[in-house]
């Protein structure tokens, strides 16, 4: 057995010990790698560097992270991964941290999972992009290799990102296509939505598309629908990381959906009579071509898409037909694991292992592997675990 086996956990840091959803195989799509550190790990290394953390209560920390603790106040939530990029400005931080990172998927139950993260906040240590690209591709292969040998295989490949806040993503992209193969397996382009237009990064993603190397774009969560149809005409990602938005291009009856508000509505107008929904030409492109939602329940619930998982449009994005996945996107930031994002799920819309089969498979169909992986990693996910 690796001498390391032990690290790999009978639960990750934020699931319950007798959650059953814990056994099922899982997929994680949208994951960042700077907000799901083990609050641990960010206390030691920051005290290594001489960082003051906001709380030095664990349980505080890091419900001031989720939004739960008001003190101190922030003027963006930028500020909060500048704390935790802070300690991963050295090969061997940002290693140990990728590394942790997939020994806590595997302890969720995922088998394989993508990572991503911004090159550009890792530098300030003296780190050129490539040898950060490099750190993280050694820590989750390290992660791979105790995970293994503790009997709970798992690939965990990584998304290199671009910020819609920076001239940078051209860059990045040429990052991408230079270390794009084994570890990298594609692009995102993450950070402030509203006023930060997706076609600022049309260059990146044309380059991108000519090398043949997916990608994904946070869009439809700060902004609406105007900035989904931008990114989707525009840049032509591959997936959309969140996109729940797209639901206020859906008419009911008439008249289209607000996100805070569809849940309600769509249940309010189901109660009195027919309930008759009419999508519009952007929700119809993302659902006739099937281009996977990127879904968030706990961290887009907590203000800045709607108000509490109860108003999340998820279920009903699934009832209409558009390709949803369920994923954690910061697990330390959120207090969340994709076994919790789905017990929430079948608490909150009913769902039953079948709904969870279904994303599961969404999932795998929308990962950033060729074709026969993909088929490989099906069976991976429907003989061992769910009943078909």
């Amino acid at each position: 057995m690796h001498p390391q086996a032990s690290a790999v956990r009978s639960r990750p840091e934020w699931a319950d010990d007798d959650d059953p959803f814990l056994a099922l195989p899982k997929i994680s799509l949208h994951d960042h790698l700077d907000g799901s550190l083990l609050l641990s790990t960010l206390y030691e290394l920051s005290a290594e560097i001489g960082q003051k953390l906001p709380h030095d209560d664990p349980e505080t920390l890091q419900l001031w992270f989720a939004g739960k603790h008001p003190e101190p106040k922030i003027e963006n939530w930028d500020e909060k991964f500048a704390i935790t990029t802070r300690v991963m400005q050295t090969p061997e931080n940002l290693a140990r941290v990728a590394r942790e990172f997939v020994l806590e998927l595997a302890a969720d139950g995922v088998v394989y999972g993508e990572t991503r993260w911004a090159p550009e906040k890792h530098t300030a240590g003296g780190m050129s992009m490539d040898e950060a690209v490099e750190a993280v591709t050694a820590g989750l292969a390290e992660g791979e290799r105790i995970a293994a040998a503790a009997g709970k295989p798992i690939r965990v490949r990584q998304l290199l990102c671009g910020m819609r806040t920076s001239t940078l993503s051209y860059r990045i992209a040429e990052l991408a296509v230079r270390h794009y193969g084994e570890s990298v397996a594609g692009f995102d382009v993450a950070g402030h939505e509203l006023g930060h237009p997706a076609i600022d990064h049309v260059a990146a993603c044309d380059l991108l598309r000519r090398a043949g190397i997916p990608i994904t774009f946070h869009t439809g969560e700060h902004d609406g629908v105007p900035s989904v149809r931008q990114t989707v005409q525009e840049c032509h990602p591959q997936r959309l990381g969140h996109g729940t938005r797209i639901v206020e291009d859906i008419a009911l009856n008439g008249a289209p959906l607000d996100a805070r508000t569809a849940v309600k509505t769509v249940a309010a107008a189901r109660e009195s009579g027919p309930a008759e929904f009419e999508l519009g030409p952007t929700a119809r492109w993302v659902r006739d071509r099937r281009i996977p939602l990127e879904q968030c329940l706990t961290s887009n619930s907590k203000g800045n898409v709607v108000t509490g998982i109860h108003n999340h449009p998820l279920g009903l994005l699934k009832e209409l037909g558009f390709a949803v996945t369920v994923n954690p996107d910061n697990r330390m930031m959120s207090g969340t694991s994709i076994t919790r994002e789905m017990r929430r799920a079948v608490e909150q819309f009913g769902w039953d292992v079948g709904d969870l089969l279904d994303v599961t498979v969404t999932a795998v169909g929308a990962a950033f592997l060729p074709l026969p992986e993909r088929e490989r990693l099906l069976d991976d996910v429907i003989l061992p675990g769910y009943p078909h």
